[in-house]
């Protein structure tokens, strides 16, 4: 995960604000390996957290490869859980959609999310899932930025699961050492 999605340098976030370091998680959870293992470490902090969902996704594009992986993973286990996505805005044509995938009214749901900054996905995503009549059980997160948006998920009363956080990351890198020339 370190290896592939955190980079140190200077960047500007989707925030305007400023970070010595970047976290693109999508280099992990679209590399086929990444799936595998991620899909199997977000299945298993799912169960061992005692959550029992329908169907897991979140905020496209970025919750997209997870929720794909930990449904994989799910029905490798024998024990499936389904996956949505959750479009940032509803389709113009067809059904005009919102949530796309295995969601039914009803459904018992964790969402998921990449990269927890201020929480403001997971909560978008949470709005559209009740909204659709859906039962949202807690929110998993792949990386915490160590940033507020932890705190005011749970502050919501949203039992939130983080897998890493950018400390983490930081460490693995520093660990590794410099990249090879």
């Amino acid at each position: 995960m370190a290896e592939r999605s955190f980079r140190l340098g200077d960047f500007k976030l989707a925030s305007g604000a400023r970070s010595d370091y970047y976290i693109d998680c999508r280099t992990s959870t679209m590399h086929a390996h990444g799936q595998v293992l991620l899909g199997s470490v977000g299945f298993a902090a799912i169960r061992e957290a005692g959550l029992r969902p329908d169907a897991v996704g979140g905020l496209t594009m970025g919750a997209d490869p997870l929720a794909y992986a930990i449904a994989a993973a799910s029905w490798r286990e024998g024990d499936p859980i389904h996956a949505f996505s959750v479009r940032k805005r509803a389709k113009r044509h067809g059904k005009g959609q919102l949530i796309e995938g295995c969601f039914e009214p009803g459904a018992r749901v964790v969402i998921v999310e990449d990269v927890i900054t201020t929480g403001g996905s997971a909560f978008k995503a949470c709005e559209a899932v009740n909204q659709a009549n859906g039962d949202v059980l807690g929110i998993l997160g792949l990386v915490d930025r160590e940033e507020g948006g932890r705190a005011a998920l749970e502050r919501a009363g949203l039992h939130t699961i983080v897998l890493y956080t950018a400390s983490d990351l930081r460490a693995a890198v520093a660990a590794a050492g410099p990249a090879p020339a």
